[in-house]
């Protein structure tokens, strides 16, 4: 989670890259990265069902690890998609290292997966505070490539950590339905709560996406300033994490996971119209909060009876992270597009607030369809 997810979760180069090589295409990288990363799950959950763990795990690391040093070398925009974007999209993250892992770990605990899938979820939040830090010394100091390369060395000691310990402790089950459950579709509330899923990804990491370059172009805050702002939202998300998982416990991650996106469409709203370095902080720290407790949480209803049973976990959460794919592709490049079209920020923070609107209330509607109540713990 340190080196996998906290990097895209951070996205550190956008802001490197829009300023000096790729200035008018690196949001589509960071997309398709992200996308990617998830996409993949629907054949990385389905494989871990049927037995196949370590050895997707040790390829997809490897593959990971070849394409973040090879990242260094590149020179022109599509090198970099190649690699940065489809390569190391696909090799980590949700596809086929982190999204088997929660899997792993909810064959070891059940009734306090939530909390454990919090704490495992804080491996991001930290990597996503300590990657930016490290990549905005190294590049003026060694560069870009050998900044690269020190990345890639942290990435090959954490990941090969993982390969060593990580295990599977239930037997294989080879549940019916294929690569991709269509007939699960047919219960209404699986339906809403994938679809609000999908929503909430297509609108959640506008604001981080774009908060340093919004910063510095429209606060004018200092560049070195505005760098820390997301990893202060990184780090902040720890605190999401833990705590969402603890309320989880008792209330229900639906319910939990409701209450933080509220914040996240609120601070989304709010953030266009922060013009100080003090507003922007303060935004920094209750989104960052909010964005943790939806990483954190937003698989851990799969596990729920009323999504199907322990033997379908990899599949579902497959599902999950590939219907979520979609979102991730689309999100930032269409804020990008607004921007464009408006000259400004605001628009943006209304198309990515609302589309969090409406995901809340199809989160809200599969809770209700699945408890027939909108008070119950779920």
């Amino acid at each position: 989670m340190f080196s996998t997810f906290g990097m895209v979760n951070t996205w550190v180069f956008q802001e490197y890259y829009s300023r000096t090589i790729l200035s008018e295409q690196s949001a589509w990288i960071g997309s398709v990265q992200f996308s990617l990363n998830m996409m993949p799950g629907i054949i990385s959950g389905r494989l871990f069902d049927i037995g196949y763990y370590r050895e997707t795990n040790i390829l997809a690391t490897c593959l990971f690890i070849i394409s973040a040093f090879v990242v260094g070398e590149c020179k022109r925009y599509w090198q970099f998609m190649l690699a940065q974007g489809f390569a190391v999209g696909v090799a980590y993250h949700q596809g086929f290292l982190n999204g088997p892992t929660f899997a792993v770990a909810a064959n070891y605990f059940h009734k306090r997966r939530p909390l454990v899938f919090g704490l495992i979820s804080i491996g991001s939040s930290i990597g996503g505070t300590v990657l930016p830090i490290v990549t905005r010394i190294l590049i003026p100091k060694v560069g870009f490539t050998w900044t690269i390369r020190v990345l890639g060395f942290i990435f090959l000691l954490t990941t090969g950590t993982a390969n060593l310990f990580l295990k599977r402790r239930l037997p294989p089950t080879n549940v019916k339905g294929g690569l991709f459950n269509l007939p699960a579709f047919k219960s209404l509330h699986f339906t809403l709560y994938y679809v609000s899923c999908t929503g909430i990804h297509l609108g959640l990491f506008t604001l981080l996406t774009y908060l340093d370059i919004a910063a510095i172009e429209v606060a004018k805050v200092p560049v070195d300033t505005a760098f820390y702002l997301i990893a202060l939202a990184n780090a902040c998300s720890s605190i999401g994490r833990v705590v969402s998982a603890i309320l989880a416990g008792w209330i229900g991650p639906v319910n939990v996971l409701g209450c933080f996106m509220v914040i996240a469409a609120v601070m989304t709203y709010v953030w266009p119209y922060s013009l100080n370095l003090g507003s922007l902080i303060f935004v920094s720290i209750i989104y960052g909060i909010a964005v943790g407790a939806f990483i954190g949480l937003f698989s851990t209803p799969l596990s729920h009876p009323e999504f199907g049973g322990q033997g379908d976990m990899g599949r579902r959460t497959g599902m999950l992270f590939t219907c979520g794919s979609v979102g991730v592709l689309c999100g930032a490049p269409i804020s990008g597009v607004i921007r464009d079209a408006t000259g400004g920020y605001a628009a943006v923070g209304a198309y990515a607030g609302s589309t969090l609107v409406l995901s809340i209330i199809l989160m809200i509607s599969a809770k209700r369809v699945a408890t027939r109540s909108l008070w119950g713990k779920f």
